[in-house]
């Protein structure tokens, strides 16, 4: 059965999906007969949008079983025409191994809850054809206002920065049932932009494309503005779109 709650955001999702292309700018990929892979499928609407623009073949992996769960039962019941083209599949990507290599990854959302993300990166680069790549899009970033979504449950913005992670995992414990011991048992990389440029720089893509601070919000303008100030750049920075290409 469908709750009301996963099929609105998946619908919340396809209306995402476009901004996500859109930000790509003139460098959206050529998605006909292609094989691809949605690494943090999620409620699978960016795997149906993959299959509407033509793709060969759809692979959708996540870890979160209730969410591959309403994906399948949602494209059996209203994507049926897609079920000989989409696969979603609970897969640890670091762990499994693919039959075939694919021709694109993308991933959308999923870089600032990914803890390993070179290693990631470094199974990207092993399961893509030659002239493969990564269509990345992501944030908010943890140093940006709203960079902890809202998961250590502090109620202003950058809280999460300027207090001290011992001072918030204690307030966090003393309020919830489950108890964390750092930050990232919250599913957040903390990732800083600095440190995702170095990870995408020392890893063995080619970064093709690189763009900061992707919104149609009016607040966005003040935002730009203020991320160009190197000293506010990490925190006036709150997602990157990226195409990281395999030339080997």
């Amino acid at each position: 059965m469908i709750e009301k709650k996963d099929l609105d955001y998946f619908n919340y999702g396809k209306i995402e999906n476009e901004k996500f292309w859109k930000r790509f700018h003139h460098h959206k990929p050529n998605l006909q007969n292609k094989y691809i892979l949605d690494f943090g499928c999620g409620h699978g609407a960016l795997c149906i949008d993959l299959a509407k623009k033509g793709a060969k073949k759809v692979t959708g992996i996540d870890l979160e079983e209730k969410l591959l769960n309403f994906a399948n039962i949602n494209l059996k019941q209203n994507y049926n025409q897609y079920q000989s083209i989409i696969d979603f599949q609970k897969k640890d990507l670091l762990n499994t191994n693919f039959e075939k290599k694919f021709d694109l990854i993308v991933t959308k959302d999923t870089f600032e809850h990914s803890l390993n993300l070179p290693d990631i990166l470094s199974k990207f680069y092993e399961i893509l054809k030659k002239g493969g790549r990564v269509y990345a899009g992501f944030g908010p970033l943890y140093n940006s206002y709203n960079g902890d979504h809202g998961r250590t449950q502090l109620r202003l913005p950058w809280l999460h920065v300027i207090l001290r992670d011992k001072f918030i995992i204690k307030r966090y414990n003393k309020n919830n049932k489950i108890s964390i011991d750092k930050i990232e048992d919250l599913g957040l990389s903390k990732y800083s932009l600095k440190d995702y440029k170095k990870i995408f720089t020392d890893s063995k893509f080619e970064i093709e494309f690189f763009i900061t601070n992707q919104s149609d919000h009016p607040v966005s303008i003040i935002f730009n503005l203020l991320s160009r100030i190197d000293f506010l750049k990490e925190f006036f920075t709150y997602n990157i779109y990226c195409i990281l290409l395999k030339k080997d």
